[in-house]
Order: C-alpha cells, then structure tokens, then sequence
C-alpha cells in the first residue's frame, strides 16, 4: 500500500501562524503510523489568496485540505483515515 502523503504549507502565512511546528510532524506520528505517511514540505499551497489567510497554516492529507492544522489535528485525522 502506498503511504499517504501529508503536504505541509511553509508559505509566509502559514509559517507566522505556527505553521513551522508541522514540520516536525513525521517525528511526532504515533508508531502505527510510522512508514504510513509520507510526510513533504511544500513552499506554498496558495490557499491565503483564497481570502482563507486566517486558516493557516494549511496541510493537505491526500487531496483533503485542512486549515488552521496543529500536528494534534493532523494526527487524529491520519487516525481516523488509517485506522
């Protein structure tokens, strides 16, 4: 099975609002997550110009967008996707 790609958002909005801490994401996941995710940086995923700026900082789980994203979130939404 493939892993699920988690693409974290390092544009400027999304690094101000504390986007910089989903980085370290792939050092967070739980064990059974571990070589399940794929976890990449992107330079910006353009959701600020959406007028959405107050969302970051934003994570794409697969194809699911997810704004305002705290490692805690995205975890728990792998979780529930991955079981």
């Amino acid at each position: 099975m493939e892993p699920l790609t988690v693409t974290i958002c390092a544009g400027t909005a999304c690094t101000v609002m504390d986007g910089t801490g989903l980085l370290l994401l792939e050092d967070q996941l739980p064990e059974g997550l571990r070589g399940r995710v794929r976890v990449r940086g992107a330079r910006c995923l353009d959701h600020c110009r959406e007028g959405r700026g107050l969302e970051a900082p934003y994570v794409l789980i697969g194809d699911e967008l997810m704004g305002r994203a705290t490692v805690a979130k995205v975890v728990a939404r792998l979780e529930e996707r991955l079981g």
